[in-house]
């Protein structure tokens, strides 16, 4: 028969309970159960990040298949208004008026575009540095008093 504790590198000895306990034991139980607290609270917080990314990372596929979909209608809707031109000019004509109808939209967004970009520019939060830099000076004013 094999001895069950062979092998082990400590024995587990049932800790004495709080009253008989001395209190270096005490302080050894409290290191112990903060260090497994500690242990448990990052395995939990690991495993709800890892749901949360993947939730995430589904979400971020159903919004990409959603505008998949969309540039298709509107592509069909593109489609659509060529033909329905047809009707009244020359294919080739129908599908050149509404090309030029979507260059032009295109050119408008791309210019508006452009312009909220140079005010975006540079991405440094000019405000909140300016309004720290007066409580600064007002701080080393009051310290001058």
């Amino acid at each position: 028969m094999t001895d069950p504790t062979a092998g082990a590198s400590r024995a587990s000895v049932p800790p004495p309970a709080p009253e008989d306990a001395s209190t270096g034991q005490l302080i050894g139980q409290l290191t112990e159960q903060i260090s497994r607290l500690v242990r448990d609270e990052a395995r939990l917080a690991q495993a709800e990040v890892t749901q949360k990314a993947k939730r995430l990372g589904i979400g971020a596929g159903l919004f990409g298949g959603a505008g998949l979909f969309a540039f298709l209608g509107l592509a069909v809707l593109v489609a659509a208004a060529v033909l329905a031109l047809d009707l009244v000019l020359p294919a080739w004509l129908a599908a050149l008026v509404v090309a030029v109808v979507l260059f032009a939209v295109a050119g408008v967004l791309a210019l508006v575009g452009k312009k909220d970009v140079e005010k975006g520019a540079p991405p440094v939060p000019t405000q909140a540095i300016a309004s720290t830099k007066a409580d600064i000076a007002t701080v080393k004013e009051s310290a001058r008093r």
